[in-house]
């Protein structure tokens, strides 16, 4: 086809109306910090942004950045995002998904299949599924030994029916895809520091699965408050392990308004007894009016006093 012939020379003259049919690619960036630099020139990253991929995100990831770069929309990213929204990752997410985890753009299609079938092999239903990847963008990139192997250390490591292991892992996903060092160490300190017997360290992880993954200093910390300053016993901690999650600044101004008062008063069996549901979780106005019987302006004097 001789309309595709070069000019034989680049001195050669070519006529206005040639020129101006010729359309030259933009030059892409040859130095750049930024992918934001190359959405103009990439058909792949504008369709990227347009989905909602934030790229300032993914441009702090480790290689993330040229990944995106080799990749062709049509051929490599439209059917892992057909693949995402089978496996129940709503429209309007994909975006932030992929800002979370675009990895997942070079993966073996087959693999993520694999690795859905296998959550299915064990019971988890199609809601669950989707929403365990939602909320943990990195879980499949684990292979199926790997999630096998986490879930079989849950299950051993807390003494859980198989039932309780799947909603422990249903309810914090990032179970599966977050370092094991941590939940190890927080078992231990719950059983050895903590003095927690295994089935109350069930019922604590059941009820706040994020105990495994919190802060170790933060943990001894609010234990000691609760246990040694408020004399709040083991099984009752047991009973509302909520209270970890609790500031403990929040804890100790309340707990020392009410000693303050005379009424700080913990022990279900005797009168005006306050629960730690109520210590910690009711707004400023309700907890002051309600638990304290007292107005929001003296407990704001109070503090200032601590």
């Amino acid at each position: 086809d001789w309309d595709d012939v070069p000019p034989s020379s680049a001195l050669e003259e070519i006529s206005e109306e040639e020129a101006v049919q010729i359309i030259a690619e933009p030059l892409l960036p040859l130095h750049s910090s930024t992918l934001q630099d190359y959405v103009d020139h990439s058909e792949t990253l504008a369709k990227l942004v347009h989905l909602g991929v934030d790229l300032s995100q993914v441009e702090k990831r480790q290689k993330a950045g040229q990944l995106l770069l080799t990749l062709d929309f049509e051929k490599d990213i439209r059917k892992i995002l057909l693949f995402l929204k089978d496996v129940g990752v709503e429209d309007n997410q994909l975006g932030p998904f992929l800002t979370k985890n675009p990895y997942i753009l070079a993966e073996d299609l087959e693999a993520l299949e694999t690795r859905v079938a296998y959550l299915k092999s064990k019971k988890f239903g199609e809601a669950e599924i989707a929403q365990m990847v939602s909320r943990a963008p990195y879980l499949l990139l684990f292979s199926v030994e790997r999630l096998d192997n986490r879930l079989g250390f849950f299950k051993n490591e807390l003494g859980l029916s198989v039932k309780k292991t799947k909603d422990l892992v249903i309810r914090l996903p990032r179970l599966l895809t977050g370092k094991l060092e941590p939940v190890k160490e927080n078992l231990e300190v719950c059983r050895i520091e903590l003095g927690f017997q295994l089935h109350e360290i069930q019922q604590i992880v059941f009820k706040t699965p994020k105990i495994l993954t919190a802060s170790k200093k933060r943990l001894k910390q609010t234990f000691d408050y609760l246990h040694n300053v408020m004399g709040i016993p083991h099984h009752m901690l047991t009973h509302f392990p909520q209270v970890f999650n609790s500031r403990l600044l929040r804890i100790k101004e309340r707990h020392m308004f009410l000693k303050f008062l005379g009424r700080a008063q913990y022990d279900p069996a005797q009168p005006r007894y306050i629960s730690l549901d109520q210590l910690v979780s009711l707004p400023d106005e309700v907890f002051c009016t309600e638990i304290a019987k007292a107005s929001i302006r003296d407990f704001e004097k109070f503090l200032k006093t601590l």
